[in-house]
């Protein structure tokens, strides 16, 4: 196959970001002197919509009470800015095999580029984290879900950064956790090798080309191909 470049989504498949997210809505529902508490299941749950909003509303939405759209956008922001706060205080390390695929991907000239629901801070705060530099020295291409019309499962964020690499969705490699970003790849045209995460191991990721539990090793596999 032709490969020429490597699209990432990033919360959970980059990295096991999704307690973080979970512990920064909950301080900022605190700190807002809002009484919502997401428990484990409760986030589980909720990661079935796509977007911190977007999550917030459906909370809303399905206990009949809370902030409205504006004031959930306004607290979305501190959260954010919370979770920033929780990344840059260390403990955050990119899954097995992740290091070394982009590693290997930029040695080989392929074009690196993410696909993702959340928003560019959080991409760069990942990336000052985990390789201590900014998300634009390592992709060539970052498409955000505040970019587009549509979050996963629509496919517009991969479509977006297809348009942003001009390159044929045929030589491009999809990378997800969550049945939602594989329906979003698949339905962009993408093959898709999804790595299953903390908080999507129990979806089905029937569409995936190949489903493995990281990226350790695919480097390797790859060469041998």
């Amino acid at each position: 196959m032709t490969l020429r470049a490597l699209i990432f989504d990033v919360d959970g498949t980059l990295a096991e970001t999704e307690e973080a997210h979970r512990r920064a809505f909950n301080d900022t529902f605190r700190d807002a002197g809002l009484d919502w508490h997401w428990t484990v299941q409760d986030y589980t749950r909720l990661l079935r919509v796509t977007g911190g909003k977007e999550r917030m509303r459906a909370f809303r939405d399905g206990i009949g009470r809370g902030p409205d759209d504006a004031q959930i956008a306004a607290l979305h922001l501190r959260k954010t800015e919370r979770y920033m706060q929780l990344i840059a205080q260390g403990g955050l390390h990119l899954r097995p095999g992740v290091a070394e695929l982009i590693a290997w991907g930029r040695k080989e000239g392929l074009r690196l580029a993410i696909a993702t629901t959340t928003s560019l801070p959080n991409v760069q705060a990942l990336a000052l984290a985990c390789w201590g530099r900014d998300a634009a020295e390592i992709f060539d291409v970052i498409a955000a879900g505040d970019e587009v019309a549509a979050k996963k499962p629509a496919p517009d964020v991969f479509e977006l950064a297809l348009r942003r690499l001009a390159l044929p969705v045929k030589d491009c490699l999809a990378f997800e956790d969550s049945r939602n970003g594989l329906r979003a790849a698949k339905a962009a045209g993408l093959r898709t090798i999804v790595t299953p995460s903390l908080y999507t191991a129990h979806e089905d990721f029937d569409l995936a080309d190949e489903i493995r539990p990281d990226l350790g090793g695919f480097v390797a596999d790859l060469v041998h191909v």
